[in-house]
């Protein structure tokens, strides 16, 4: 069947759509007095509102997240997935409703119009479970909302599922339990924060200086890749200290463009990654250091430390020594837990592995075994 022309609409708009226009009323039609949450939450560019009509190709299109109570989810999920395959629109908007599957080397799901019952994409699940499926933590006890959660908790969940598990929109919620994880998950625990603004300050410590070195024997190459990995730190950091949660590396410059303060930012990360002789490129790379420096003072964590470049010891390199400001948050941080625990902060401050962070149980043992 030939698909109709349309208009892009951010996916999140496409989704509010489907569950006003076509979901709702047929739960209101075929379950009423049932108790749901509807959302688009999880993977998926359009939740952080990065999806472009280029996202279009594959997973994306009319989606939408159901949450019943656990009881519920047992007795209706199967039964509520076959009811809309049945009575769901072909098309919302113009895009169709049913996916088609790929092949086995190309598993995505492909947006087609059919004449038959559609493979849709709204999903319906546990509302109990979601934080262990998204998240891995251990499922809530019943009446609980979420887990009570541990420093290990914290560390071993990355930021990219925090940021999944947060964004995207609720467009109803009859449970209350969805709403209220996502506020308890929103940000880090306070004293979890300083330690992972310490964590990162030290990141940064341990290789400003090998940009210069690098180029004093005469590797160039191995010079900017560095520079560019400390810029990496240096957009991960801003996005710490403005409460935001870093997205994995396609969304990475686009998540950080977004924050206060970006624009003055921008101009010197961009020198460094453009910079064509290390001279440049530790000059950007020093006022970058500099402007983050001073914007670490004005959060008030710690005591004002000194925002300016300076020598690397008796070696002919400009740095921050960035180790000062991680001591001086690690100084704030006073619970037990995180006091004893080596600088290397959460999951995906050490590990960058997309395969190995997808899978909680292989993150939640490495984590247990750092400390």
């Amino acid at each position: 069947m030939t698909t109709p022309a349309r208009a892009f609409l951010p996916g999140l708009d496409l989704s509010r759509i489907l569950y006003e226009e076509a979901v709702r009323p047929i739960l209101d039609a075929e379950c009423p007095g049932l108790r749901y949450a509807a959302a688009r939450v999880g993977s998926g560019s359009e939740v952080l509102g990065f999806d472009t009509a280029r996202s279009a190709d594959h997973e994306w299109g009319p989606r939408l997240d159901l949450f019943l109570e656990p009881a519920d989810a047992a007795a209706y999920g199967e039964w509520l997935h076959r009811l809309l395959a049945e009575r769901l629109p072909k098309q919302v908007r113009g895009w169709p409703t049913h996916f088609r599957h790929g092949d086995p080397a190309d598993p995505v799901g492909h947006m087609e119009l059919t004449g038959g019952p559609v493979d849709h994409r709204v999903s319906v699940a546990d509302v109990g479970g979601w934080p262990h499926d998204q998240l891995g933590l251990r499922r809530p006890a019943p009446g609980e909302d979420l887990p009570d959660l541990t420093v290990r908790d914290w560390l071993a969940m990355p930021q990219q599922k925090l940021a999944e598990a947060t964004g995207g929109a609720v467009f109803h919620d009859g449970v209350g339990t969805l709403t209220r994880a996502r506020e308890a998950l929103a940000w880090y625990p306070d004293q979890v924060w300083r330690y992972l603004l310490a964590c990162q300050w030290q990141r940064i410590s341990q290789e400003e200086a090998f940009v210069g070195r690098r180029a004093e024997v005469g590797d160039d190459l191995g010079s900017a890749v560095v520079a560019g990995r400390l810029v990496r730190d240096l957009m991960r950091l801003c996005l710490l200290l403005e409460r935001e949660y870093a997205p994995y590396s396609k969304w990475l410059g686009s998540a950080f463009a977004r924050l206060p303060g970006a624009d003055d930012l921008l101009p010197s990360l961009r020198g460094v990654v453009t910079a064509g002789d290390y001279a440049t490129r530790e000059r950007h790379l020093c006022d970058a250091y500099e402007r983050v420096a001073a914007a670490q003072n004005r959060t008030g964590l710690t005591e004002e430390v000194d925002p300016t470049r300076r020598p690397y010891h008796s070696r002919p390199f400009q740095v921050l020594h960035a180790e000062r400001f991680a001591h001086a948050l690690a100084r704030t941080v006073t619970d037990p837990e995180l006091r004893d625990l080596p600088l290397t902060g959460g999951v995906d401050q050490w590990a960058d592995s997309t395969d190995f962070l997808g899978r909680p149980g292989a993150v939640r043992a490495a984590v247990e075994a750092l400390g």
